[in-house]
């Protein structure tokens, strides 16, 4: 196992952290860096900038127009560009959908589909969780039934992140109720503009809408939109989740956070307490940990060997780190991480550190928030029971 890189890795990420470095807006770079409210248009002009670069699709092989990079690529570009502050992409379209598209699509949809998302102008969310149907994704109940040249949807679904801003969504539906739940399941791509589609935003402790609830009345859907197979939904929907769990990981953006611990501790007189230094220290432990899993994941694919199949594992640990570092940052701050007041924060109340940093914003709703991460994906505890299953038997 080989945990070094070549001299031409090394080069490839000069290059692309000399790219992001002059293509990166820096007001977009400030707030990712201090944790400041990401618009729709901050998210979506970042897409647009990577996707006319050939890059918001930079896992994609060059036969669907991507940059056909090794593993070891695709993680330095992801490390560079979090530390440089790039917001995470959204990774529904580009991360989520377009493999599950390239992988089990047709000629049609390949070429109807992926050009928008590589480019950034399509936004896609996320339909799977529904009431009662979180991490047992097999009882969804969304129904739809195919009516000649086209499928009729009816049902809900929620949590659907940013569905707000959402054009296109990709569904999970019930298309049999015969046999085991997970044989009656199909993939079906929907436009959100199409009549019965209704969106109702779900607003959080912090006064933000990341959350969504989806309702589909009578919603008629061309066949052409079914991927793969129908029944076969649950195949396709595998595929995509292992691609949702590493992505949760995120090793490279908890490297960028515990750097603005470091920054919070000592800007709040902390970094003294040698206690506090300590859970600092084991932080910074396990994310190097993290980050040796995921290398040894690389290394194996460079080497040509079988890929480890631990994306259960590196969510469970990325996830366990987002809220330990965002619990760390709100006990740095003390009484002045609690106050969460929305017209304040946009005003900077919080004040600056020198070099143009703010505060504490928005520490007290990044923690709630980051409860989240636990949950969704597949609770941490699936996740347990299925890497239990995979290495015991």
């Amino acid at each position: 196992m080989d945990l070094a890189f070549t001299p031409q890795e090394q080069a490839f990420r000069e290059d692309v952290r000399a790219w992001v470095k002059d293509n990166l807006p820096a007001d977009i770079a400030h707030k990712v860096h201090n944790a400041l409210r990401l618009s729709r248009d901050d998210m979506q002009r970042w897409a647009k900038i990577l996707g006319k670069k050939g890059w918001l699709g930079y896992g994609w092989p060059q036969q669907f127009g991507g940059p056909g990079w090794t593993a070891v690529q695709k993680h330095l570009f992801e490390e560079e560009c979090a530390l440089a502050g790039a917001p995470r992409i959204v990774p529904f379209g580009p991360v989520m959908v377009a493999p599950v598209i390239m992988a089990f699509g047709n000629k049609e949809q390949h070429e109807r589909f992926l050009p928008g998302i590589a480019s950034g102008e399509v936004w896609w969310s996320q339909g799977y969780s529904e009431p009662g149907s979180g991490s047992d994704l097999a009882s969804v109940k969304c129904r739809a039934e195919r009516q000649g040249d086209h499928y009729v949807v009816n049902g809900q679904k929620t949590w659907t992140t940013l569905g707000q801003y959402g054009e296109w969504i990709f569904c999970l539906v019930r298309t049999s109720t015969e046999g085991k739940p997970q044989t009656g399941i199909s993939f079906l791509l929907i436009d959100m503009k199409s009549p019965g589609v209704s969106v109702r935003p779900i607003k959080l402790l912090d006064g933000e809408c990341e959350v969504n609830e989806v309702f589909f009345d009578n919603v008629k859907v061309p066949a052409e939109n079914l991927i793969g197979e129908e029944n076969k939904g649950w195949t396709y929907a595998k595929h995509l989740l292992s691609h949702e769990r590493t992505n949760i990981a995120d090793v490279n953006r908890a490297k960028r956070e515990l750097e603005r611990l470091k920054r919070i501790a000592k800007a709040e007189g902390v970094w003294d307490d040698s206690r506090f230094r300590d859970q600092i220290a084991l932080l910074e432990v396990d994310v190097v940990a993290l980050e040796m899993l995921v290398l040894r994941v690389l290394s194996a694919e460079k080497s040509g060997k079988n890929s480890l199949d631990i994306a259960g594992l590196l969510k469970i640990k990325g996830s366990e780190i987002q809220q330990r570092y965002a619990e760390l940052m709100m006990l740095a701050a003390g009484p002045f991480a609690t106050p969460f007041i929305e017209e304040a924060m946009e005003a900077g109340w919080q004040g600056d550190f020198p070099g143009g940093e703010v505060g504490n914003a928005p520490l007290a709703s990044t923690y709630f928030n980051l409860r989240k991460t636990t949950i969704y994906g597949g609770s941490n505890e699936v996740q347990r029971n299925i890497v239990a299953q995979t290495v015991l038997g």
